[in-house]
C-alpha cells in the first residue's frame, strides 16, 4: 500500500523544479535544493555525479527539446527514504506535440533521499524515447 508523505511530494516537486529551471543560475540553486553535492542520476542515457554534472543533463534536454517542460503523471509513491513516480515532457505551449499523440518522452523514476529530503540517487527508466535520442 502507497505510504506518499509530504517529504516524498516535496522533494518529487524539487526535482521537477530542477527539470524545469530556465536559466543558468535558476538551474544552479534548484539542483542544489534537490540533490545532496554527490548526488546521481541514472538512466539509459546518463549515469552523472554532483551538481555540475547533473545541471548539465538537464540543460542538455532543455536543448533537445526546446518549448517542452517535465510534469508528473499520477502520483507519488514513497516509504522510508524511496519514492517513486511517473512523468512526462510535454509542449509549454500546449497541447500534443507536432504530429499528435503522447508526450515524446515519459518515464518512471525511483529516488532515494538524505534524511533532509534531499535526493542521493535517480535511477531513471524511459518507457518512451524518440528514434534517435
Amino acid at each position: 500500500m502507497p505510504a506518499n508523505t509530504d517529504r516524498h511530494v516535496t522533494a518529487v516537486a524539487r526535482y521537477f523544479e530542477a527539470w524545469n529551471a530556465t536559466g543558468p543560475e535558476e538551474l544552479t540553486n534548484a539542483v542544489a535544493a534537490a540533490w545532496t553535492e554527490d548526488g546521481t542520476y541514472t538512466d539509459p542515457l546518463a549515469d552523472v555525479r554532483g551538481h555540475a554534472q547533473l545541471a548539465a543533463v538537464i540543460s542538455a534536454a532543455h536543448e533537445q527539446f526546446p518549448g517542452f517542460a517535465f510534469r508528473l503523471t499520477g502520483s507519488v509513491d514513497g516509504h522510508h527514504d524511496t519514492a517513486r513516480f511517473s512523468w512526462e515532457l510535454v509542449s509549454e505551449a500546449g497541447g500534443a506535440p507536432s504530429g499528435g499523440g503522447a508526450a515524446p518522452v515519459a518515464g518512471s523514476d525511483v529516488i532515494t533521499l538524505d534524511p533532509e529530503g534531499r535526493i542521493t540517487s535517480v535511477l531513471g527508466f524511459l518507457d518512451r524515447v524518440p528514434a534517435g535520442a
